[in-house]
């Protein structure tokens, strides 16, 4: 039969401690004594009870000031005290101090089952209550960003410095590589963490409807605008506006952006009211917005206000120490949100995905792991779960170092440069640094007898 629960029972007196073991274990609970606070203090951290029975009167440590330890060592535990009759006073004193409920000796069996009952539905509660924290803790930005990889690291330190500032931060990487986590981390380090923190992705709407969505927009300002809408500066007011893909706004809407990083002030569409907001700005863009001013794509002072810091977040193919953290995370997430049981992962199909050079970073991460364990039908996550676009990158990789000859190096270097020059020895021997001749000759030496050598007109072409 399952335990109803874990009582530890504190009292000197040897003769009621063994009774009120043998009576709760009678119940269904699974108990652990101990003759004094001290003793009990001990047995917390290996016992991890769910409710502390304990007399009030003890020799050395009293009931109160055992309490008060038990409780700064296990804070989710519950407490009902025993008192004899006389002393109810200090048995209320215990309750205001946070003991959940008290019994006075003699003990009654009747009176016993029902605190004792009450007391362990009261830990129930409050260890499903520390669940919803946990599970909370996990979808807090920080939780999900799962690492090892030192330059990550680094990144959430800088996370947490510039979280309390008002500074406007610039977030850059390439698509999939967790930019909007760190946008969220910094909100949660802020202290507008309370307030909103509100998204828009720049590059899904066009100009006049992102400009509404920006600032807000009158009744009447355009066809279908049938009453005042207020826009995102608005909403995030007092807290956080995260401008994802900021690389992709126009140069008009930019215009109006900068006046109000300068000035926090803006109008709606269609409106004269000008409109005074506390909003911090954090952006986003996968662009390289240096090389967009140069072109003239992206204005140079807007580009300074919204890169006070800047957050450069690195590709998944050069943190690989991290493919192992994340898979694990999202291998237990998907499981649980599909209800599938625990799951592993197999030693080749860990060593696929830590070769694998992942161009859609920890997105095309998350949603192969969350395939693997849809098509699961055994206890581990196997190679053959594995999408099909991951198999070449292991199968055609670079030859073992060690374990290679310099001569499997070298065809190695020249097939794939070819494959990247589209066929063309030329180019292929200007990249690695050869004459074009010997690109041809080491072609004819890998082909085999049968295959079709290049033709003196391709030789004449190349040269």
């Amino acid at each position: 039969m399952a335990s109803r629960g874990r009582i530890l029972i504190v009292d000197d007196e040897a003769n009621a401690r063994a009774a009120l073991s043998e009576i709760l274990h009678d119940e269904g609970y699974q108990t652990e004594t101990a003759a004094d606070g001290f003793k009990a203090l001990g047995k917390l951290e290996e016992f991890v009870p769910d409710i502390i029975l304990t007399d009030l009167k003890m020799p050395g440590m009293g009931g109160i000031e055992f309490m008060e330890k038990a409780k700064a060592a296990s804070p989710s535990v519950v407490f009902v005290v025993m008192t004899a009759f006389g002393t109810i006073a200090s048995a209320v004193l215990a309750v205001k101090k946070g003991a959940e409920n008290y019994l006075t000796k003699p003990l009654e069996i009747e009176a016993l089952s029902a605190v004792v009952d009450r007391a362990m539905e009261k830990s129930r509660l409050l260890q499903e209550a520390q669940k919803l924290r946990d599970r909370l803790r996990e979808r807090n930005v920080f939780g999900h960003i799962v690492t090892d990889d030192p330059k990550m690291r680094d990144i959430l330190t800088l996370v947490a410095q510039v979280g309390p500032s008002r500074a406007s931060v610039l977030i850059t990487g390439e698509s999939g590589t967790g930019k909007e986590l760190i946008a969220e981390a910094i909100h949660s380090a802020s202290t507008r963490a309370n307030k909103p923190l509100v998204r828009l992705n720049c590059a899904a709407l066009a100009e006049g409807l992102l400009e509404s969505e920006l600032f807000g927009h009158e009744r009447g300002a355009f066809t279908g605008a049938v009453a005042r809408r207020e826009g995102r500066f608005k909403q995030a007011d007092g807290g956080t506006l995260f401008l994802d893909e900021i690389g992709e706004i126009t140069q008009g809407t930019q215009v109006k952006l900068l006046r109000v990083l300068q000035d926090r002030t803006f109008e709606r569409v269609g409106g004269n009211e000008t409109i005074k907001v506390d909003v911090r700005i954090l952006a986003a863009t996968n662009r390289d917005l240096q090389a967009e001013i140069k072109r003239g794509a992206f204005r140079e002072d807007l580009f300074y206000r919204l890169n006070v810091v800047s957050v450069e977040l690195p590709p998944l193919r050069d943190r690989k120490r991290d493919v192992p953290a994340l898979a694990s995370f999202f291998l237990k997430h998907y499981a649980t949100e599909n209800g599938r049981p625990a799951l592993s992962i197999s030693d080749e199909a860990l060593d696929m995905l830590s070769s694998y050079a992942w161009p859609g970073n920890v997105r095309e991460l998350e949603n192969a792991i969350e395939r693997a364990v849809v098509l699961c039908d055994a206890g581990s996550i196997e190679r053959r779960h594995l999408p099909p676009s991951l198999v070449p990158q292991e199968l055609e990789g670079p030859p073992p170092i060690p374990g290679s000859t310099i001569a499997e190096l070298e065809r190695y270097a020249i097939t794939k440069t070819l494959e990247a020059c589209g066929g063309s020895t030329s180019k292929a021997a200007m990249l690695l640094g050869v004459s074009t001749r010997k690109i041809q000759y080491k072609l004819h030496e890998y082909a085999s007898p049968g295959d079709q050598k290049p033709s003196e007109d391709d030789e004449r072409e190349e040269r």
